[in-house]
């Protein structure tokens, strides 16, 4: 069952570099564009998400 979902992501992963891919051409339907977008939209949150690890101390801070 985990290899099934895996491989499900991996797809939809496929298929939005796939989309960004096609809409950086040019000539792809507005569904791929929207698809791109989602894709680079989901990329930019992942890459905020590990530059800015939430911590649950704060630095600085007496205890």
């Amino acid at each position: 069952m985990l290899v099934l979902i895996l491989s499900v992501v991996a797809l939809l992963i496929i298929g939005g570099c796939v989309c960004v891919f096609w809409a950086a051409r040019g000539d792809a339907p507005r569904w791929a564009r929207g698809v791109a977008k989602a894709t680079l939209l989901g990329s930019e949150l992942a890459r905020s998400a590990s530059r800015n690890p939430r911590h649950s101390q704060q630095s600085g801070g007496d205890d």
